[in-house]
């Protein structure tokens, strides 16, 4: 007791009252009962929001694990190759690294399938410059990219050995070609030439000499990476690229390393970050995370609303109490402070029993992954989980704001109590 005397007197009653006496067990029990409904509620919401910021991250890992973090474009469609250009860009301050890259649309054709492919030609000395293409080969090799290998093909009835240079396909086209390392592709281009028979496409044979594999479905069944020579000569660019791909120090400083390469490069060029490319997907992310909030956030609502019954019976019951308080020059601002005290211990207590247990609860998430999911419906192959500080003080900050706004109007009711009409009747 030494140690509560020095508490206001105020917080002390307040904290009497949470002791039960005999005949006040069930209010009691009530009290107990809105506690741990904030607490499932704290935790549930601490939970849900690790989840989700980890979806969010590991799916912005894996985009920006497969793609550049600016692109510097031009509105002339293409580019010079020149060493000036690229040197100019990587001296840019924020720039990691930049390197030309060749964009086109082709169709991929086996013996027995066909398929569109998406072509990215990048340079082989420095194909893991700017995206770590390498880490992703499953089969192969992405460090022969455009070095010449022989592959078996049929010409006139008879298995013919031909020499083709090397190509790095997705994991989900080559499936879809029938195709692995050591195979060959013909590469379709729309941009073919006219003729006295009409209109013919550009066609030209490689060897797949590796397979990657992002996670991401929607690459692994379109891209296809050349050598930068031969998506020139098939494109017919000469020595002109598509662009330069950059890799930035800062993913999140991106934007603004792609307004300076704008700025250094001037018209025509310009550049588009990553962050402007997805603007849409993680917007989407961002208003399902806050929905998810709220709509969680209406269990400690309702875990409040208990607590304000709670202490509606408790004014009730100690309506005899507040008088001899009262009588005893008990200011009706020092009543209302009483419970506001007694139904904030119950939120704090709920808030924090809720945030050790989603702590736990994640922390068992992201160490044993024990919650498997489809691969072939997720990107992933188990709950990704985030755990920082900020989320989880959040959920605190919004749950004990919550339960001491339902407090209000109990204490109010209690200040507002004549002591005379109690003596009177009671």
């Amino acid at each position: 007791m030494s140690g509560l005397s020095s508490l206001p007197w105020e917080l002390q009653v307040g904290l009497r009252y949470l002791r039960a006496r005999r005949r006040e067990k069930f209010v009691s029990l009530i009290s107990l009962i809105a506690g741990l409904g904030v607490a499932i509620g704290v935790m549930t919401l601490c939970i849900v929001m690790a989840v989700m910021t980890g979806f969010e991250e590991d799916l912005r890992d894996r985009i920006l694990g497969f793609n550049p973090h600016v692109v510097l474009l031009s509105h002339g469609g293409t580019l010079d190759d020149s060493p000036e250009t690229l040197a100019k860009v990587a001296g840019t301050p924020g720039v990691a690294a930049a390197a030309p890259f060749v964009y086109s649309q082709v169709m991929a054709t086996t013996g027995q399938a066909v398929a569109g492919a998406v072509v990215r030609g990048v340079d082989p000395a420095h194909v893991d410059d700017v995206i770590d293409v390498s880490s992703h080969v499953r089969e192969g090799s992405a460090k022969h990219l455009g070095q010449p290998m022989t592959v078996q093909t049929i010409v006139d009835g008879k298995e013919t050995p031909v020499e083709a240079n090397r190509i790095v396909i997705g994991f989900e086209l080559a499936k879809l070609l029938g195709v692995r390392v050591g195979d060959w592709v013909n590469l379709m281009s729309p941009q073919g030439a006219a003729s006295a028979l009409g209109f013919v496409p550009r066609v030209k044979r490689f060897a797949v000499g590796g397979i990657f594999d992002s996670g991401m479905y929607e690459y692994d069944s379109t891209i296809v990476f050349l050598a930068m020579a031969d998506a020139q000569r098939m494109f017919e660019l000469g020595r002109r690229v598509t662009g330069i791909e950059v890799k930035v120090d800062d993913v999140h400083a991106a934007d603004r390393v792609a307004r300076a390469l704008e700025v250094r490069g001037g018209f025509p060029l310009f550049a588009r970050d990553w962050m402007e490319v997805n603007r849409n997907l993680f917007a989407a992310f961002k208003l399902e995370k806050f929905i998810q909030f709220v709509v969680l956030l209406l269990i400690v609502l309702v875990a409040a609303f208990n607590i304000a019954a709670t202490l509606i019976m408790v004014v009730m019951e100690k309506r005899k109490d507040i008088a001899i308080l009262k009588s005893m020059g008990a200011t009706n601002g020092a009543i209302g402070w009483i419970f506001v005290f007694k139904g904030a211990v119950i939120g704090v207590l709920g808030t924090l029993l809720g945030i050790a247990g989603g702590l736990g609860g994640a922390w068992l998430l992201q160490r044993y992954k024990f919650i498997d999911l489809p691969k072939d419906v997720f990107y992933v192959s188990t709950v990704p989980v985030r755990i920082y500080p900020w989320n989880f003080a959040a959920v605190a900050l919004a749950s004990i704001l919550i339960c001491i706004l339902a407090t209000l109007y109990p204490a109010r009711q209690a200040a507002r109590l004549a002591p005379v009409e109690v003596i009177r009747y009671e």
